[in-house]
This record gives structure tokens, sequence and C-alpha cells, in this order.
């Protein structure tokens, strides 16, 4: 699709001096742009020809080639999307032969049949004064319209307003899609509901498709299916320090997408750009306010604390609340989470959406707190003035946040610990302990994306930091010698131990699970009682051997 500014092909017949010229092929193409005109004496001239041109010259070359070289001028001039063609027909030819006018008329490139009285350099002159007033024109109208685009945004009145410009402006429906707001904004014109529906299921088509043509940093343009006919389709980018934060949609369902109204949609990416600068500088001071202030709250440092507890009021947080931590852990989908980081491409693409999101659920749940994005990954400190409910308000919260996270970003993973519940601010830094310690553990001992420090179970004793040390001496002194042996011997004992556990110790069941015969599984248990020196049917040496089990998936054997 040409994006050149100047006159269509309609409008050069329009002109005076073309009065006697007859377009006589390719009528389809009548719309095509034409930013320049080029007089052909020789046709050698097509190996400089450019985008949007049109040519003009006489019939002799098509006298003094056969058919097929003159249908290969004729593709050569379309694979090089020239606007059209003028040709002198007379006094060279009585016409052109059909069969290549049939051919212009199947590639939708116009020819002209230009009057034998015509000089072709009236025609170029005249032409070329009506693409430069055209231009001007356009420019005009351009930084009119970019002039109250700013304006609207120097007014505050939103981005639903620079939608309204654009559509008046092209007369096609547009869309605006953010991701740092997670909004999607339309002006659909006189759309009817069927195709507005169609339009916005493109949009999400365009972000769920495989592929990255949603990260790519400039004009994406393309064909899509609307009311049961091919369109042409603009979506730029929304750039802002190199990174995209935000597309605008644009489809030819009305009229043709051109030079102009591509000027009208780079114009407007810009200017809402800057406002998004504006809205990203003010929540960046506000998260890192908030940030340090929640540094300060769980710092073991008591000068620290005090200075937190001072300014609490500032956040609506009162003194002796309810308080809970929960901690976020986000990973891109096939790398493994690391220890409470955040390292994946274009992190920095995803903060302020994230925080964004938090914030709308408290909000929405009517929930006092703040989300902080230092110390390690994301937390979110709640607050509730009461216990009534507060086991379900979580619970909903959480349910949502889970949701809201997998609906919008199905290319990453999340893990979420929950601390407890304490009551005072003064407390806080244990939930947050608690916090911490359940996201870590929680990665290792369940799939679930949100866990609670009271799902743990033993693990809430055997996660404290000061029990590494006898952590790693029991599993030494207990399983440690069977890992061994399986990493050896490549065997599987350690898995028959699991599942062990897993069945009760039901030998069939084992087998089943293992897919296994029974006397092998029966062989394995007597290895296990070698190795680790236990018997299985001690209570007592099962209780140990089980719980070695789960302190090898703490320390991450």
């Amino acid at each position: 699709m040409s994006r050149q500014n100047g006159i269509s092909v309609e409008d050069m017949l329009k002109l005076d001096i073309m009065k006697n010229c007859t377009l006589i092929a390719g009528f389809r193409g009548i719309r095509n742009t034409i930013s320049r005109v080029n007089i052909m004496a020789d046709p050698d001239i097509l190996e400089w020809i450019a985008e949007g041109e049109f040519l003009l010259t006489t019939a002799y070359f098509f006298e003094s080639k056969d058919i097929e070289m003159q249908k290969e001028m004729l593709k050569v001039c379309v694979d090089n999307k020239l606007a059209g063609i003028g040709i002198k027909i007379a006094p060279y030819l009585e016409g052109l032969n059909q069969e290549v006018l049939e051919y212009a008329n199947k590639l939708n490139f116009p020819v002209i049949d230009i009057h034998e009285n015509i000089p072709l350099s009236d025609i170029m002159m005249i032409a070329i004064r009506e693409i430069f007033n055209k231009q001007a024109s356009l420019l005009e109208r351009i930084e009119r319209v970019h002039e109250k685009l700013m304006g609207v945004m120097l007014e505050g009145k939103g981005f639903i307003e620079v939608l309204n410009i654009i559509q008046e402006n092209i007369k096609n429906p547009v869309v605006l899609s953010l991701s740092f707001s997670n909004e999607i904004l339309s002006e659909f014109g006189d759309a009817s509901e069927v195709t507005k529906k169609e339009l916005l299921n493109e949009v999400r088509i365009f972000y769920e498709a495989n592929g990255s043509k949603d990260r790519l940093k400039r004009l994406n343009e393309d064909k899509v299916l609307v009311d049961g006919k091919y369109v042409d389709r603009m979506v730029m980018p929304i750039l802002l320090k190199d990174q995209v934060h935000g597309h605008i949609f644009a489809w030819s369902t009305h009229m043709p997408l051109g030079g102009f109204d591509l000027a009208i949609i780079e114009s407007a990416s810009t200017t809402i750009a800057l406002s998004i600068l504006q809205d990203l500088s003010v929540q960046e001071v506000e998260l890192r306010y908030r940030s340090d202030f929640f540094d300060d709250l769980v710092s073991p440092d008591a000068k620290r604390k005090k200075k937190a507890l001072d300014r609490a009021r500032y956040f609506n947080l009162k003194e002796d609340a309810y308080f809970l931590i929960e901690v976020m852990s986000i990973k891109a989908k096939g790398q493994e989470f690391t220890d409470l980081d955040l390292e994946f491409e274009n992190y920095g693409d995803y903060v302020n959406t994230f925080v964004k999101s938090i914030e709308d659920l408290i909000a929405y749940y009517k929930l006092e707190g703040i989300v902080s994005t230092k110390v390690n990954g994301i937390q979110i400190l709640l607050a509730f003035p009461d216990m009534k409910n507060i086991n379900k308000k979580i619970k909903n919260f959480n349910e949502s946040l889970k949701d809201t996270f997998l609906d919008r970003y199905k290319h990453l993973d999340l893990k979420v610990g929950v601390g407890r519940v304490y009551k005072h601010l003064d407390n806080v830094h244990k939930s947050f302990l608690d916090a911490v310690r359940t996201v870590r553990i929680g990665k290792t001992i369940t799939c679930k994306e949100i866990v609670t420090y009271d799902e743990l179970g033993i693990f809430k004793i055997l996660c404290q930091d000061y029990l590494n040390d006898e952590l790693e001496d029991f599993y030494n002194s207990t399983l440690k010698g069977l890992v061994d042996y399986d990493n050896k011997k490549s065997t599987d004992l350690i898995r028959t131990l699991e599942s062990y556990f897993q069945n009760n110790g039901n030998l069939t069941k084992i087998s089943k699970d293992l897919f296994t015969h029974y006397n092998t599984v029966l062989y394995r248990i007597g290895r296990i009682n070698e190795i680790t020196g236990m018997n299985l049917d001690d209570p007592h040496n099962r209780l140990n051997l089980e719980i070695a089990l789960k302190i090898k998936e703490i320390l991450g054997k």
C-alpha cells in the first residue's frame, strides 16, 4: 500500500490539460497516489523508477516490442509500486493490444491514453504543481491535527479525545491498546456492532498470536478479514525509551489508508508516548517512595522501622490494624524460578503494569495497602480494620490476582507466598518473613500459583533459617548415601522411596505407579533399607526418611 502524499490518478484525470485523455485499463487502481511524475524516453529508465511515480511515455516502445515484453514492462511498474502510466498511443499505434489491456486490468494498474496533441512536458509540469499544492495542503492539515492533539493532552482531556481526533481525520475505526494501564479504548465511528466485535477480536488475536509482532518497534501493516472482506490494517507501536507501551490500530473499512492517515497516526503515537512518560514518571516516584517506606518497615534496624511507623499515616495505614504481606516471584515460561529474582527479558516493560493491576484489585475490593518493588521482587502489604471475614477477603483478592495475571500475562509464570496475619504495624516484618519463606518453599513443594504460610505444613518448621546447618547434617546422615548411589549406579531408589510414601507403603500401588514389577519394587525396598541403614517397617525410621525427603526439596539437592 502506497503511503505517498500527492494526488490520485482520478484527480489527475480531472485536470484541464487531461480533458481529452481516457483511462483505458486498470480502473480499480484509480485511487493510487501520485507523488511525482516522470517522462520515459528510454525503457532503461525502469531501473531508476520510484514508488508513487506516474510515468508518461509514447507508444513507440510498445510498437517496437512484442506483447510479452509490453506485459513485462507493466509488471515491473507494478512491482515497483508505480501509481500508473500515461501513453501517447497515436500516432504510433491505433490502440494497445487487448491482451495487454486485460493484463493491466488484472494488475489493477491504471493506463491512460494521452491525446496526441498534448505535450507530455506540459502534463508533467501541471501535475507536479498540483502535487506540490496538495502536499503543502496536507502538511498544513497534519500540522493543525498535531497542534490539536498536543492541545488535548496539555489540557488533560485524556486518550479517548485523541482517538476522536484520529477517527475524524482518517474516517476509519481506531483502537488504542495501552499495556502500562491495561486499557483498550476505541472509536469506531458508524461501524456496526458486528464490525466492532470483529475489530476488537482482531486486537486480541494480534496479542495472542505466536511470535513477537506486538514487540516490534516499527509500523506493522497487513490485511485482515473484516465483514467477509480483506481490509488494510495499520498497527503503530507507542514507543517510549525504546520500549513498546501499546499500539494504535486502524482499519480501512471505510476509506483507504494512505500517507496522510499514517502521518496522523504517527503524530498521535508520539503525543500519547509523551503523556505516558509523564504518567510513568509520576508513578515511578510514587512507587520508589512506597518501596523505601516498605524497606524501612520490614527492616531489623529499629531507627528505620520507627521512621516508617511515623510515616504510616501518609499511606492510610493505621498502626493498630491487622496486616499481612504477600511476595510475588515472576519468571518467563520455560525458565527456572530463582530465589525471588525477577530476571527475564523486558521485565522493565512489566513493572508498572504489574503494580497497576495489583493496585486496581486493592481498590476494587476496597482494601487498604501498598505495593512495593524493592527488596526481592514485588511485595503487597494489605491492611484490615478487624478480623471480620478476613480470610474470605484474602481468598477473594488472591483468586482475582491469579486470574488477572494468568489472563494478561500468559507468557509468564507466577508464584505468590502469603504470610500470616499480624495485629499492629510493628509486627508486619513477621508476615514478610513468612511470605518470603512461603514463596521460596512453595516453588519446590507445589505447582499452585499462590501458597499460604499455613499450607506449608511441616515445612513451616523446617524452613527456619537458623536450622540450615541441622538440616544439612540430617540429610547427610539419612538420605545422601541413597542419592549418591542413584547417581553412581543410575538406579531409581529415591523415586521408589517417594512413591512408597505417596502410596502409604502399598507395594502393589507402588508397582503400578512406577510401571515396575512387584518383585522389583520389593528388591528396591530391600536395597533402600541396606544403603540407608534404616528399616521402613520401623515407624521411627519411616518418619526420618520421609522428613529427609522434604529436607532434600528445601536444600535443592
